[in-house]
C-alpha cells in the first residue's frame, strides 16, 4: 500500500513536537488505543486498551500503557517516555527514527548497538483487544526485552488514582497473565507469544498529562504494574503481546490489517493522495452499536477520544464516510436504523455514554437526515426501494415540523420557514452551553436551517412521485419556503446572507459560515449570482487553509484562540475558531458558483499537511482562527474527515 503517512527523526526527537503528535487505532465497536507519538500519555483518554464495555459507549481504560526495556550489545535502554512533575523519564522518544500511521501505528527505535526495534500497535476488529508486536531488525544476536504493562480501571473521562486493593488479583502462568481489575469488571488477559511473567506490584505515581493541563483539567494519574514479562527478542521472530477484556485474547493477525486497508481503498475506487488518506481515516468512525439498545445498530462515532455517536454528526458525515468510500450498504443501514427511532418528527441528537435514553436537543440533525437520505438515494441503484422504505418516516418528519415539536421547533405559516429555540437551549451545530451560558443561542430562524428545510421539501416533492403520492403539497411548501428565504435572508449590503432572523423579524448581522450551507446544497434557494456573493464574502472574511472561521475577525466578539479552561475554550468554540468540516460545503459551493474543480480541490491542501501534524493520519476537530492555526479539540473528528472526503470524491467524478 503506497500511502505515506510517516514522520522522521527531526520531528520525533523534538520533544515539544513529538509529545504533541498523537496516534489512534480503533476496533469498530467504539473502543480505541491512542497515545502520543513520543510514547507518553498526554491525555487522560490515552491508553492501549480503551474498551467499549457497551458498544459503542461506556468506554473504560484497562491498559494504560506498556513500558519496554531492551538490552542488546551490552547496552540497556528504555523505549518509553513519561512526564512527571519537573521531569521527562525515560526519554525513549530520543531513540525514535520513524513513525508510520498506516497500516497501523508503527514505531522504529534505533538501539545504541545500531540494531532497531520495530513496534506495531493494532486493535482486533470487533473485540476489546489490542495487539503489540516487537521485532528486532539489523542484528544477528538476540536482544532481551522486558515489558511492564501499566493497568487501571476507569472511565476514560477520568483519571486513575492509587487505591488500596487494586487490582483484586494478578495470576501469572508462563507467558499468560490474568488480572482481576475490580469487582464486576471484565477480566484483563495479557498473553505473550514467548517469555515468562514475574511479579512486580508497584504504582507509577503522578504521571502528568500535558494536554489536560493545557485544558485546565485534572492532569495527574497513577497506574499500576502487576507483573513484568521477560523474553528473548530474536531476529526474524517477532514477539507479540495481546491484551483483551473478558474473553480469552484472539491470536494476532497483522496481515489482516494490511489486507483490510487495501480492500477499503479498492472499495473507495482506488483514490490517491489526501483522498486515500481520508478514506482510510474514515474507517475509524463507522461502528457496530448492536449491543447498545438505545442507539441505532450501525452508527458514527463523532470524534476520538471523547465523543460517542451524535445524530447531527452522523448525518453530516454519512455521505463522506459511507458513500465516498463505497459503503452503500452501511449508509442504508444507518438511515433505516435512525428512521425507526424518530420521535415527534425528530431524530435524536445525542446518545449518552452509558446507554441512557437519547436526547432530542437539535433542530438540524433531522434536516441533515433528509439531506443524507437524498444523497444516498441519488447514488443507490436500488434508490427507489430505499425511498419507499424511508418515505413514511420522512413524511412524518415534515408533518411533525408543520405541527410543531420540541423546543419551539415549528414552521412559521407567514413565510414557510422553520423557527426554533427556547431560552437555555442550544439547537444548531453551534451548540455550546457552559453552565447556564448558551454562547451562541441563535433563537429564531437560523440560515442553514431555513436552507435545509427548503432542500428537504424539494427532496420530498421528488420522493412523493417515486412512491406514487401527489407531490403538489410539497411543491407548494417548497415554493413558499424559497420565497420566504429570499425575503428574510438576502442582505441588501451585498454581504451574502443574514445568520439568524429573530422572532421579531430583526436579522443577526454576524458574519458567520452557516450561510455557506445554503450556497452548497443541490437544492439551493439561491440563484447563481447569489451563490457567488456568499462564496466571495465567506472566502474574504472566514476562509483559512484549514477550514472556515466561525466569526469574522472584524466582529467585537471574535476570539482568535481556542485555549485555556472550559469557559475560555467553549467561549471561543464558535466565536472565531476554525472548523475544518466546513471546507466541504465551502468547496462545493465554490465549485457550484464558479465551476472550477481544480480551484475547489486546491482548498484542501492545508489539510494534507495537517494530517502529519496532530492526530497523525486524521483531521482534528478545530483550529485557532489565526496563524499558525494550532489544532484543538478531538484528535480525529468524523465530519472533519468526511466532508472533505465527500467533496474530493465528487470533484474527482466531475473531472
Amino acid at each position: 500500500m503506497r500511502l505515506d503517512m510517516s514522520l522522521g527523526r527531526s520531528a520525533l526527537q523534538d520533544g515539544s513536537r513529538a509529545f504533541g503528535l498523537e496516534w489512534l487505532a480503533t476496533n469498530g465497536i467504539g473502543g480505541y488505543a491512542s497515545g502520543s507519538v513520543a510514547g507518553a500519555s498526554t491525555r487522560r483518554y490515552h491508553g492501549l486498551l480503551v474498551a467499549a464495555v457497551r458498544p459503542p459507549a461506556e468506554r473504560r481504560v484497562a491498559l494504560g500503557r506498556c513500558e519496554e526495556t531492551v538490552t542488546h550489545g551490552g547496552a540497556t535502554v528504555e523505549l518509553a517516555a513519561n512526564e512527571y512533575p519537573g521531569a521527562v523519564h525515560p526519554a525513549g522518544h530520543l531513540l525514535l527514527e520513524r513513525f508510520d500511521a498506516w497500516p497501523a501505528p508503527t514505531f522504529l527505535y534505533r538501539l545504541p548497538s545500531g540494531a532497531r526495534v520495530r513496534k506495531r500497535v493494532w486493535m482486533e476488529r470487533g473485540a476489546n483487544a489490542v495487539h503489540l508486536e516487537y521485532a528486532l531488525e539489523g542484528a544477528r544476536a538476540a536482544a532481551t526485552i522486558e515489558l511492564a504493562p501499566l493497568v487501571c480501571w476507569k472511565d476514560h473521562h477520568e483519571q486513575m488514582r492509587w487505591r488500596d486493593g487494586f487490582p483484586r488479583s494478578a495470576l501469572a502462568e508462563g507467558a499468560a497473565l490474568t488480572v482481576e481489575l475490580a469487582q464486576g469488571a471484565p477480566t484483563l488477559h495479557l498473553v505473550a507469544s514467548d517469555g515468562a511473567w514475574a511479579p512486580a506490584g508497584w504504582w507509577h505515581e503522578r504521571i502528568q498529562h500535558a494536554r489536560e493541563r493545557e485544558r485546565g483539567m485534572d492532569h495527574e494519574e497513577d497506574l499500576y504494574c502487576p507483573a513484568r514479562l521477560r523474553a528473548e527478542l530474536r531476529p526474524g521472530q517477532p514477539l507479540t503481546l495481546t491484551a483483551s477484556l473478558g474473553a480469552a485474547p484472539p491470536p494476532p493477525r497483522w496481515q489482516e490489517v494490511e489486507r483490510r486497508q487495501r480492500a477499503l481503498l479498492r472499495q473507495a475506487g482506488e483514490p490517491e493522495g489526501i483522498e486515500a488518506a481520508l478514506a482510510l481515516a474514515a474507517d475509524a468512525f463507522l461502528v457496530d452499536a448492536s449491543e447498545c439498545p438505545a442507539a441505532p445498530r450501525s452508527t458514527v462515532i463523532a470524534g476520538y477520544p471523547w465523543f460517542t455517536d451524535w445524530g447531527r454528526d452522523t448525518m453530516i458525515a454519512l455521505p463522506g464516510l459511507c458513500l465516498a468510500t463505497g459503503r452503500l450498504g452501511v449508509a442504508r443501514e444507518i438511515l433505516l436504523d435512525f428512521s425507526r427511532i424518530v420521535s415527534e418528527g425528530m431524530i435524536p441528537n445525542r446518545f449518552p455514554d452509558r446507554g441512557e435514553a437519547p436526547e432530542f436537543n437539535t433542530v438540524d440533525a433531522t434536516l441533515w437526515f433528509l439531506e443524507a437520505a437524498r444523497a444516498t438515494i441519488d447514488v443507490d441503484p436500488e434508490g427507489a426501494a430505499l425511498a419507499r422504505d424511508l418515505y413514511p418516516t420522512l413524511r412524518e418528519i415534515v408533518e411533525g415540523h408543520l405541527r410543531g415539536t420540541r423546543y419551539g421547533i415549528r414552521v412559521d405559516p407567514e413565510d414557510g420557514l422553520i423557527r426554533a429555540g427556547e431560552p437555555g437551549a442550544q439547537l444548531t451545530w453551534m451548540d455550546v452551553k457552559v453552565g447556564d451560558w448558551v454562547v451562541t443561542p441563535r433563537i429564531g430562524k437560523p440560515v442553514e436551517i431555513a436552507a435545509l428545510w427548503y432542500s428537504g421539501l424539494r427532496v420530498m416533492e421528488r420522493l412523493a412521485s417515486v412512491v406514487g403520492e401527489d407531490p403538489a403539497p410539497y411543491s407548494g411548501l417548497a415554493d413558499r419556503a424559497r420565497e420566504g428565504f429570499r425575503r428574510r435572508f438576502l442582505r441588501p449590503d451585498g454581504l451574502g446572507l443574514w445568520d439568524v432572523v429573530g422572532d421579531d423579524g430583526s436579522p443577526d448581522a454576524s458574519l458567520r459560515p452557516n450561510q455557506i450551507v445554503a450556497a452548497s446544497l443541490v437544492h439551493s434557494p439561491l440563484g447563481l449570482d447569489e451563490r457567488r456573493r456568499v462564496v466571495d464574502v465567506v472566502q474574504r472574511d472566514l476562509l483559512t487553509p484549514l477550514g472556515l472561521r466561525t466569526l469574522a475577525p472584524s466582529d467585537p466578539a471574535y476570539r482568535p484562540r481556542y485555549a485555556g479552561g472550559v469557559w475560555e475554550r467553549d467561549g471561543a468554540y464558535h466565536q472565531g475558531t476554525v472548523w475544518p468540516w466546513l471546507l466541504g460545503p465551502f468547496a462545493e459551493a465554490h465549485w457550484r458558483a464558479y465551476g472550477d474543480a481544480g480551484a475547489a480541490r486546491s482548498l484542501f491542501a492545508g489539510l494534507d499537511a495537517h494530517m502529519r501534524e496532530a492526530g497523525v493520519g486524521s483531521v482534528s476537530e478545530v483550529f485557532d482562527a489565526e496563524p499558525p492555526h494550532t489544532p484543538g479539540g478531538c484528535l480525529a473528528q468524523a465530519w472533519s474527515v468526511a466532508e472533505p472526503l465527500r467533496v474530493l470524491r465528487m470533484l474527482r467524478k466531475e473531472a
